[in-house]
């Protein structure tokens, strides 16, 4: 959906509003934030018990998003260990073993395992929170830095072994862990988490090599699903993300009401955009789902209908919705409405992260002393980085967009995404500056939206969202651009305190425009979930690096606040 076009002179005044907006806003922002950090830290290093989960614990099978009773899952063939047996006691918890042995994604049929229900997983581990009361892929890299920054660096580490569990008897890394998730991954950045914590062993005085060696084994055979059909991009060489399931995504029809009705509505009144997602019932299109009726009618307020047939949903685009939904950015426009097209896209997010997922299993193997493995995975870094060079960076926009399959041209949706390549450290130096001048289309008084468009999803304007300013800010910074880095950081940090000091809260997604919690969602779930794992993370992280005289008031209150732990 794009933006409304003006005239020259009513953009310059927009933008000079705009501009002074965001000048105010910040000077309040500061003002009033200042000595506003402290409380939140405090807040955060008081709250990660409330946030971590075991199977010692009941509260940990519950599932918001499912109205299923309590149960637990073990894979097939493992034995069930003593504490499963006690919380089978305690908590009233039903058991009961996958139908199959998992050695990938996609192998077992979700749709047979009734009800649906916790996979178990032998550490503890931290959740988001609200809804989300299970372990998540991408979100569990942003509140690892956070347990490290608090000095859980064992809580952290136990969460990167459940991860490793999940590779040996589930397939992958799973976008969480429930049996409905069984089909698909999320961002992957495992690697990441295993040089956190190992990094942060080592300065402990700790260096653990074996645990490296073995880390090292997970992340390699993890990363090859993402460079195999069915997550190839078409001939680009490049990846996709892609859902092994098929129909409506499980916990949508519980949690999402209505999303699936407005999506075919939104296509049956644009045709040109829903040709291969919406079908005339017993039409050519393979289709699968809930019908839906489509009547005509004449006149507001008392209008005369007639049904005028009945449509349904393809499985091409359940396909997408479910991919969106590996992607992590479920919902916004930038693969097409609703994103109905994420798996006819090869994303600049993804094809990043996995040049960092190469690049940090080089240094890996380096360190382990696999010099052959070293040179291979360096050989395979270079290859994406010439691909993602030579389909997703257009140099007439100054931009990384993804780019789109069908059509075999880059898309021009502009995403905060586009700074993905700074953090992961393929861009060029020229690239880089390109960058750097584009954050403009972003900054907003409170962090940066994740796009200039707003759509009505969660994942466009003018949201903004904890992981997606760390990845700029440490972009941008890694690329000598501080002053950019330090300013964003300020203004979402400024964001997360002032709605703290307003509801003693921390949320999972923030107005970046007005820099509040309010959030009108139309498209997908509505809630603004409080918790929240990953903003609890970045949080501190952002913080962290922030130079100290802009927060030294704060910096002056966290030394003098005693330990949480």
């Amino acid at each position: 959906m794009a933006r409304t076009q003006r005239t020259s002179s009513i953009w310059i005044s927009v933008v000079l509003s705009v501009v002074a907006f965001q000048f105010h806003t910040a000077a309040v922002f500061a003002q009033q934030n200042n000595s506003g950090f402290a409380p939140v830290v405090r807040y955060i290093g008081s709250h990660w018990d409330e946030l971590t989960r075991s199977m010692t614990r009941c509260d940990s099978v519950v599932d918001p998003k499912m109205p299923d009773a309590a149960l637990l899952y073990l894979p097939a063939n493992f034995p069930e260990p003593d504490s499963v047996k006690q919380m089978e006691k305690a908590c009233k918890v039903r058991v009961q073993h996958l139908p199959v042995v998992i050695q990938h994604p996609g192998q077992a049929d979700v749709g047979a395992i009734s009800p649906s229900g916790l996979l178990f997983l032998p550490n503890s581990y931290v959740v988001p929170g609200g809804r989300f009361n299970e372990m998540y892929g991408w979100d569990s890299y942003f509140i690892i830095l956070g347990l490290i920054r608090d000095g859980r660096i064992d809580l952290a580490r136990g969460m990167v072994e459940n991860f490793f569990f999940e590779i040996d008897h589930y397939g992958t890394v799973l976008n969480a862990n429930r049996t409905y998730y069984l089909t698909r991954s999320q961002p992957p950045f495992l690697t990441s988490m295993i040089r956190a914590i190992h990094d942060a062993e080592k300065s402990a005085g700790r260096e653990d090599k074996d645990w490296l060696e073995r880390a090292y084994e997970f992340a390699a055979r993890d990363y090859e699903m993402w460079t195999r059909e069915p997550h190839l991009a078409g001939a680009t060489g490049l990846s996709r993300y892609y859902d092994f399931g098929d129909g409506p995504a499980a916990e949508s029809l519980q949690d999402e009401a209505g999303l699936y009705r407005k999506v075919a509505g939104y296509f049956v009144v644009h045709p040109e955009l829903g040709r291969s997602f919406v079908t005339v019932k017993g039409g050519a299109l393979e289709a699968t789902g809930s019908d839906f009726s489509v009547q005509v009618c004449e006149g507001t307020a008392h209008p005369d209908c007639d049904a005028a047939g009945t449509v349904q949903l393809t499985a091409d685009y359940y396909k997408g919705d479910r991919s969106m939904r590996e992607s992590g950015f479920d919902i916004s426009f930038r693969f097409g409405a609703y994103g109905a097209a994420t798996h006819h896209f090869a994303p600049v997010c993804l094809n990043s992260l996995l040049y960092k997922t190469e690049k940090d299993l080089e240094e890996i193997s380096q360190l382990l002393g696999k010099t052959a493995e070293a040179r291979e995975w360096q050989h395979r870094s270079q290859a994406r980085k010439k691909r993602i060079d030579k389909y997703l960076w257009d140099e007439r926009r100054g931009l990384f967009l993804d780019y789109d399959l069908r059509t075999e041209a880059r898309s021009t949706y502009e995403y905060v995404t586009a700074f993905y390549p700074l953090w992961a450290g393929l861009a060029s130096l020229r690239q880089a500056q390109a960058l750097a001048r584009k954050v403009k289309i972003f900054e907003r008084p409170g962090g940066l939206a994740t796009s200039p468009n707003e759509t009505g999803g969660q994942w466009d304007y003018p949201y903004g969202w904890a992981p997606l300013q760390l990845l700029a800010v440490e972009g941008l910074r890694r690329y000598g651009y501080t002053a950019d880095a330090d300013r964003i950081a300020y203004e979402f940090l400024s964001t997360v305190a002032e709605n703290f000091r307003r509801e003693g809260t921390i949320r999972e997604k923030y107005n970046v425009v007005t820099g509040t919690s309010e959030t009108l969602v139309s498209a997908g779930y509505q809630a603004n979930v409080v918790g929240f794992g990953w903003t609890n993370g970045v949080f501190l992280q952002l913080l962290e690096e922030l130079p100290k005289t802009m927060i030294e008031p704060s910096v002056k209150e966290k030394e003098e606040m005693p330990s949480s732990h």
